[in-house]
């Protein structure tokens, strides 16, 4: 009897991670069909917008610039580039995969809010109540990744790449899809490198990894954020120190974090104990 409780049980399990899952597809279909309905909205407002010189971020760089006495070379007067579609569905698949992208980040806090409690009743009353914020800061760190990636790391991706040439006599002619994965993969995977601080707290809750190991490996983390600034913008020191920046402070956070954490844990189990 005891047995087929627990298979029972096991069974209940597996059924709410099926209605879980449908619940998060579902949130991402409709932000996916919110977003290819609005086509014109989400190219020429959004993904359009930073291949255009009158970007906010473009601005805002050469008015710093200049304020701080600097040349123009912050300043952008042309993409450097001509977005061309070479195949019949190009289009139209990219149009598709946008839509796609779209949905999964308009539907981020959603799928975060069902992922909640299907963990939860797996949760014992003290280990529920320092993850009272489980949906709300992910969400909040998220949308801060996703902001960050779209104003900061796509445009100057785009200025550069956009502008560099080997010879005055190539043009660069960018393929669609080229630049639309560009915004769309640095946009998105900016929002998942932002969760660092939520999935350090986790496990640092599990104690599978503590703030001495990430001060151990501090510097290894710097060259590390360094290279991928490096990489990622232009070839200049202000810009990689730019995008270093946040990072940085996400991985500091992250050790502040798991610190208190590894403090909570340690009380509840000396609480244990004596109870």
């Amino acid at each position: 009897m005891a047995e087929k409780q627990k298979e029972l049980t096991f069974l209940d399990h597996l059924e709410a991670l099926r209605w879980t899952l449908m619940r998060s597809a579902a949130a991402v279909l409709v932000g996916m069909v919110v977003a290819f309905v609005y086509k014109d909205v989400v190219f020429d407002a959004i993904i359009l917008a930073p291949q255009r010189p009158d970007f906010l971020t473009y601005r805002a760089f050469c008015h710093l610039a200049l304020k701080m006495g600097l040349d123009e070379s912050f300043c952008m007067d042309a993409t450097g580039f001509t977005l061309m579609n070479t195949t019949m569905a190009g289009q139209f698949m990219v149009h598709i995969m946008v839509s796609f992208v779209a949905g999964i980040i308009l539907a981020m806090p959603s799928i975060l809010w069902e992922i909640w409690p299907f963990v939860k009743p797996g949760l014992k009353p003290q280990e529920r109540r320092p993850l009272r914020g489980a949906v709300l800061f992910p969400s909040l760190l998220f949308i801060a990744g996703v902001v960050f990636g779209y104003y900061v790391l796509a445009p100057m991706s785009i200025q550069f790449l956009g502008t560099y040439t080997v010879s005055e006599s190539v043009p660069n002619l960018v393929d669609l899809n080229s630049y639309i994965g560009t915004i769309t993969s640095l946009t998105l995977w900016t929002g998942v490198v932002f969760e660092l601080p939520m999935v350090v707290y986790f496990l640092a809750r599990t104690g599978v990894v503590g703030p001495g190991f990430l001060r151990t490996y501090r510097r290894h983390a710097y060259v590390i954020i360094l290279i991928i600034a490096a990489i990622i913008t232009p070839p200049d020191v202000t810009s990689q120190l730019i995008v270093s920046f946040p990072l940085i402070i996400l991985y500091e956070g992250s050790i502040f974090l798991a610190a208190r954490t590894v403090r909570a844990r340690e009380r509840a189990e000396a609480n244990a104990r004596k109870a």
